[in-house]
């Protein structure tokens, strides 16, 4: 969206004195930010630790979202700030050779995501209805890369996420209304500990939860909705609304998974055990509802996710960064295809495939997570878009998370 000097966006000329009609219509981007990051391997990783684990380790969920605000806040800020982009800044103040570092860095961490959302988003139909997922990688790889040709992607991206994103909240709400948890127990997963044999998939979570290239991504969608430095709240607040939905989405999964599948000792073994997390409020329909889901989760992330990796590939190579572009696009395409050929030379092992590109994403990001600290202190940022004493002791505990993660990771798939 490009916008003249003092210009608005058009959701704040009819609605600014209503606030529920100034939310909806400001949305947006947090919404976004939140359905890219809560992809197949958020729900099956949030699910497979609420089945073994109980609600132990609810608490993970409350320091990733604490951190995933600190840095999507940042990345806003450094989106309100100029009017070039996130890797343009990067190139002209700290050079092109870290700029491509950064870029190619999200790029590659974007391409491994992709592979297990186009597999989750076969895999629900594939078991749905008991066909070959090759089928459903080629319609749903198909139907992502059509998304692209319409004039008005951004708005069409815009409501696809936030229509999945609600029918996932509404399904695992009323479930847990169903079950009805014990209030006790629940309250003690938000003391901090760490069961044994958890520990790689406490990796994955915080990875799955914790998203820098989510969170990197945002200071594209404030210059795509247009917001400007004056209307920093209401960039701020929209920022937090995604991460509060995010951190909802992911509390609700476990808690569910908790009192359904741990209570009775389901193990899960594969995506359409997944489901029986949601039995009390659907009985034999089940399977068919969380394969639903499972599929708004993986679809979404898949159209998100290659979103981010194309405009930042090829703002990296081609300085262009507009959704409008056909650069853009063609590199989006790119994301998609990549997720598609994988997913299908690897579609036999689903589950595992999610999990694995969860937890080697987590070696890359370091980097990104210490640039944003950077710009968000930026000297030459204004006051009052620079970061504040608070939000970079969170920052500094968000880098030393992600370094200690990357450690065990390497640690883990390479060393172990």
């Amino acid at each position: 969206m490009i916008m003249g000097k003092g210009q608005r966006p058009r959701a704040f000329e009819k609605n600014e004195g209503s606030k529920i009609g100034r939310y909806l219509k400001t949305v947006g981007p947090g919404i976004i930010t939140a359905a890219l990051v809560f992809g197949p391997g958020s729900l099956t990783i949030n699910t497979k630790l609420g089945a073994s684990f109980g609600y132990s380790l609810l608490w993970v969920l409350v320091l990733t979202a604490l951190l995933m605000t600190a840095f999507t806040n940042m990345s806003a800020r450094i989106g309100l700030d100029g009017s070039v982009s996130f890797i343009q800044r990067i190139k002209n103040e700290l050079g092109k050779p870290l700029a491509f570092l950064v870029g190619i860095g999200v790029f590659l961490t974007t391409a491994s995501f992709q592979a297990g959302n186009t597999v989750g988003a076969a895999v629900a139909f594939s078991e749905l209805f008991s066909t070959s997922m090759a089928l459903w990688i080629i319609l749903f790889t198909s139907s992502a890369i059509f998304l692209l040709f319409f004039k008005s992607f951004y708005k069409i991206l815009e409501k696809l996420m936030i229509g999945l994103v609600v029918l996932m909240l509404l399904s695992f709400l009323m479930t847990i209304i169903m079950a009805s948890p014990d209030i006790t127990e629940i309250l003690r997963g938000f003391v901090p500990s760490v069961p044994q044999g958890s520990e790689y998939l406490v990796i994955t979570l915080t990875a799955s939860s914790f998203s820098i290239v989510g969170a990197f991504y945002q200071s594209y969608l404030v210059k795509e909705k247009g917001w400007k430095p004056g209307q920093l709240k209401d960039c701020m607040r929209e920022s937090r609304n995604g991460i509060i939905v995010l951190g909802l989405l992911s509390s609700l999964v476990m808690l569910c998974a908790s009192a359904v599948l741990h209570q009775n000792h389901i193990e899960v073994r594969s995506a359409s055990d997944l489901g029986m997390a949601l039995e009390p409020l659907f009985g034999p329909f089940t399977s068919s509802v969380f394969m639903i889901g499972f599929f708004a989760a993986s679809f979404s992330s898949m159209v998100g996710n290659a979103t981010i990796g194309g405009v930042i590939l090829a703002d990296t190579f081609f300085s262009e960064s507009n959704l409008s572009s056909l650069k853009v696009r063609a590199m989006i395409i790119l994301v998609v295809l990549i997720g598609a050929v994988v997913a299908y030379i690897f579609g036999a092992l689903p589950l595992e495939l999610i999990i694995f590109a969860q937890g080697i994403t987590i070696m890359i990001v370091p980097v990104a997570a210490v640039v944003i600290l950077i710009f968000a202190n930026s000297k030459r940022t204004s006051t009052e878009l620079r970061n504040t004493k608070y939000a970079n002791v969170l920052g500094a505990l968000g880098i030393i998370v992600l370094l200690l993660m990357s450690a065990y990771s390497i640690d883990y798939l390479f060393l172990g």
